[in-house]
């Protein structure tokens, strides 16, 4: 499998081998659903905090004597019935959501992701953004640049793309962080999830981005057989 590669401008500048473990993967969406889903409970904060009865400040006098008075027997103010009473069943910061995902599952989802990029058509090959110092403006014109490529990329307003880089790249990094529609991450932390999140992925030094990810697919295969 042999990919196009392009330049800063937008026209090719070379060829890169793709391996069939990475790009050529059959789609699976099971396994990508199972993978997703854990990986956004696994983001979740549980924010959402409520009070027990009695860890409501109050309510230790008993609000009028048990019997005599025609109306209902209570014993606190505090209780989940009343105004300004505890809450029954409401949500806990102590909820966990963690779910637990085999590190081989995760590499193959990232594997079977970029295959239905790569199959899509939405995976491009950048020698480099050529970026030597912060300047949104200079990232802009190759944003548009490589939109010969990626028609609708310089004007989709959300979810544009996903820059895969290398290794650290501050210039490019910075260059692009004002860009609310564009994701800068590098090959050994991209994951399943922000692949399918962006219509794009733009994966930068194409060589050594590759030899990133397949060493993650390939560790983790390994590490499975093992066990």
């Amino acid at each position: 499998m042999d990919a196009i590669i392009y330049n800063a401008k937008g026209t090719e500048a070379g060829k890169v081998t793709l391996p069939e473990a990475i790009f050529g993967a059959a789609w699976n969406a099971n396994l990508v659903h199972e993978v997703v889903v854990s990986m956004q409970s696994n983001a979740r904060t549980g924010t959402a905090h409520t009070k027990f009865r009695g860890e409501v400040a109050g309510g230790g006098k008993k609000p009028w004597k048990q019997k005599g008075t025609g109306r209902a027997r209570h014993g606190s103010s505090r209780s989940p019935i009343w105004v300004g009473g505890g809450v029954a069943h409401g949500p806990r910061t102590e909820k966990s959501f963690t779910k637990k995902i085999n590190k081989n599952t995760r590499a193959k989802a990232l594997a079977v992701t970029l295959s239905k990029k790569y199959a899509d058509g939405a995976v491009v090959f950048v020698d480099s953004f050529g970026l030597t110092e912060p300047k949104a403006k200079l990232a802009r014109e190759v944003i548009v640049n490589l939109g010969k490529v990626m028609k609708d990329l310089p004007r989709k307003r959300k979810n544009a793309a996903l820059v895969v880089l290398a290794a650290r790249d501050s210039a490019t990094e910075k260059s692009l962080q004002n860009f609310g529609n564009i994701e800068v991450v590098q090959a050994k932390d991209v994951n399943p999830v922000e692949v399918l999140t962006y219509k794009y992925v733009i994966i930068t030094s194409p060589e050594a981005s590759i030899a990133t990810l397949s060493s993650r697919v390939a560790s983790k295969a390994a590490l499975a057989k093992k066990n």
